[in-house]
């Protein structure tokens, strides 16, 4: 019997997460960041400052998110530090992110339209009278040591962005304080428009795809909690088909478990992969059926097939390679800034990044590629 939709939705994906931010059963592959968060935390938890923040990237669906919770859970559970997390949507100006950074139990009303807190006095909604971000951040980190966590940092405004960046700059001079951020590939971009030239000194770390051994401890290990063994046979199945993307990881790992409980099953075996192949492949299309929108709605369909092909021969492509194969897909008469802001925009949105410290580019999940190619009609 071969695992319908139907069964899943009833049974559920089991110890897996296949959804946006779910914390994965087992967290494989980030061993590295781990460590240096570690580390890093070790320091605050001593009263030092780190010695910069820290910038995640990467495309989307990756465990960016995944990593800033375990960030959090490991700041508040194991050391001596606070921990605040955020994204962009939550303040839309420095006062209102000053007023975010200070906990509840500090406010104190001294008149009806006045506001202190720990010896800085303001007037709510009159921005010149508001907290500075520097002096809360300041107040924050001399009582503890301090995490601030911002996800989705590539749409934060450039704005509050400068006046957080410098907040935390300055006030890493003398504090336990550590900021990271997490966004998309564009976000070192991003944060290039915002002034604050220090940042590009700041830690950076690549967030992508897991290599073949993590992806096979993503699968393997929370089926062996659950107790149910899966063969070697039926595990490189499952490692090729999700191309070490986080989320088909989780995907994939869900189906073979509810294959396993519908058919009361032990162990997992090569049968069961391909039984859950349909279904899998169904979920996998219906997330890039929303990338393939995504460049539709940007008027990039035939550049992104033509990106596609070029990949079919090549694994990683020069900047170049990337804009003379952005040009075929327009035409070869599209004007170099339009080729220019359609590779900005294949960044931004993961289609492709660079997942290292050379200027090349490779597919940001390569079983995409050949979806634009069933998906996108040849011109």
């Amino acid at each position: 019997m071969h695992l319908e939709l139907a069964h899943l939705e009833e049974v559920g994906a089991g110890p897996f997460r296949p959804g946006p931010g779910g914390f994965p059963p087992y967290l494989a592959g980030r061993e590295r960041e781990q460590g240096l968060f570690r580390g890093l935390l070790a320091r605050l938890d001593r009263g030092e400052a780190p010695p910069s923040e820290v910038v995640l990237y990467g495309p989307r669906g990756n465990g960016k998110t995944v990593l800033l919770e375990w960030i959090g859970e490991f700041a508040s559970g194991s050391t001596g530090v606070d921990v605040e997390a955020f994204t962009p949507s939550r303040f839309k100006s420095p006062t209102r992110l000053a007023e975010l950074l200070l906990p509840a139990g500090w406010w104190k009303t001294l008149k009806p339209d006045e506001i202190g807190v720990r010896g800085i006095t303001w007037r709510p909604g009159k921005r010149s009278a508001a907290p500075d971000p520097v002096e809360v951040l300041a107040l924050r980190a001399a009582r503890k040591p301090l995490v601030v966590l911002l996800d989705e940092a590539h749409t934060l405004d450039p704005e509050v962005g400068r006046s957080l960046l410098n907040a935390a700059q300055e006030v890493r001079r003398s504090a336990p304080l550590l900021l990271v951020l997490a966004g998309t590939p564009n976000l070192r971009a991003h944060l290039g428009t915002m002034g604050a030239s220090f940042w590009n000194r700041s830690r950076k770390l690549r967030i992508g795809r897991l290599d073949e051994r993590a992806t096979a401890e993503a699968i393997r290990e929370p089926l062996e909690a659950e107790d149910l063994a899966i063969t070697d046979e039926a595990l490189e199945h499952l490692v090729r088909d999700s191309d070490g993307y986080p989320f088909f990881v989780q995907l994939w790992g869900g189906a073979v478990w509810a294959r396993a409980i519908v058919e009361s099953r032990r162990e997992i075996g090569a049968e069961d992969a391909r039984a859950c192949q349909a279904v899998f492949d169904e979920q996998r299309d219906d997330y890039y059926s929303d990338r393939f929108h995504e460049l539709d709605d940007s008027g990039l369909l035939q550049p992104a097939r033509a990106v596609a092909e070029t990949f079919r021969s090549h694994r990683v492509l020069s900047g170049s390679e990337l804009k003379a194969a952005i040009r075929r897909g327009f035409g070869e008469a599209a004007g170099d800034d339009e080729v220019a802001a359609a590779a900005r925009e294949f960044r931004h949105l993961g289609f492709v990044w660079q997942a290292g410290a050379m200027p090349e580019w490779e597919p940001g999940i390569p079983s995409l590629m050949d979806y634009m190619l069933r998906a996108v009609p040849a011109p």
